[in-house]
């Protein structure tokens, strides 16, 4: 834990890597990274799933404490989950979907869209604790994805850019589930062959399947966080005392994004495993003084 950043390098830990930051973080992008190719965020895609939730109750399409069931038929009444307690992770949905787990290699292969309406259909059953205690989900973002393409009519894609890229001045498919082939940054084996990615393109999207350039998620980390320009971040973000982060990971990719309310910023993405990058921004950020 004591490495800094050089040393590390040092020590042939060469992943590629892109570190961008604010007030006292020098950006580094070493090893093959590329701020401008399509990378995986994982579970920072729910910050993404968070936020479309926040503008739709700031425009009345929804509230946060709507009940699930008002938006999805397959719900039964009264589980009392609402789409806050989803956003929140405090719905008591396991952290998995339920069903035959998928191989080893590509874990959520076996949720489909039939698989979720099966999970919906027996949502007062499926709980792995209860209503507003926490326990981290990405069944509850899957299912809270769905509920909000319910309301609204749109895809899951055609929400994220119209209610989050679009307002803050960025392209349709800034933050996408499906960036162009020669455009993606992939992790590779030693012979330098693409490996295989997770099935995320299915109904666990919302929870963790888009991708984005690290500059774009960059842009959008400060817009969110730092100027607020969508107003209170929203309830996706995690927190500690004085700072919001988020962290994901996929089977090749890993990347935390976090910022201080002194608007001190960090973006970090690997092709890597996520404890590592999670252990490097400690170290970039304990060197500002404010890890």
């Amino acid at each position: 834990m004591s490495e800094t950043y050089e040393e590390q390098e040092a020590q042939g830990m060469r992943t590629p890597t892109c570190l961008l930051g604010g007030a006292g973080i020098t950006d580094r992008v070493a090893h093959g990274h590329d701020v401008d190719r399509f990378v995986e965020i994982g579970s920072l895609t729910k910050v993404l799933t968070g936020t479309v939730l926040a503008r739709l109750a700031a425009e009345g399409a929804v509230g946060f404490d709507t009940p699930l069931e008002d938006c999805l038929d397959e719900v039964p009444c009264g589980t009392g989950i609402t789409l806050r307690h989803l956003a929140e992770h405090t719905s008591g949905l396991p952290r998995l979907p339920a069903g035959p787990p998928g191989p080893p290699d590509d874990p959520y292969l076996p949720f489909t869209e039939a698989a979720l309406r099966e999970s919906l259909r027996g949502l007062d059953r499926l709980t792995a604790g209860r209503v507003g205690e926490r326990e981290y989900s990405n069944l509850g973002y899957a299912v809270l994805g769905s509920a909000l393409t319910a309301v609204t009519g749109r895809s899951y894609q055609e929400l994220v850019d119209r209610h989050v890229l679009a307002p803050l001045g960025l392209e349709a498919g800034a933050v996408t589930a499906g960036p162009p082939e020669g455009r993606r940054l992939v992790p590779r084996d030693p012979f330098g062959r693409p490996r295989p990615l997770w099935t995320l393109t299915g109904p666990v999207l919302p929870a963790g399947g888009l991708w984005s350039t690290c500059r774009t998620l960059a842009y959008v980390l400060v817009a969110l966080l730092v100027e607020r320009r969508l107003g209170e971040p929203a309830p996706s973000w995690q927190r500690g005392p004085s700072i919001r982060w988020h962290d994901g990971a996929t089977r090749g990719s890993s990347v935390l994004a976090a910022a201080y309310d002194d608007g001190r910023w960090i973006l970090l993405h690997r092709l890597g495993g996520l404890a590592r990058t999670e252990r490097l921004a400690t170290r970039v950020l304990a060197a500002t003084g404010r890890a």
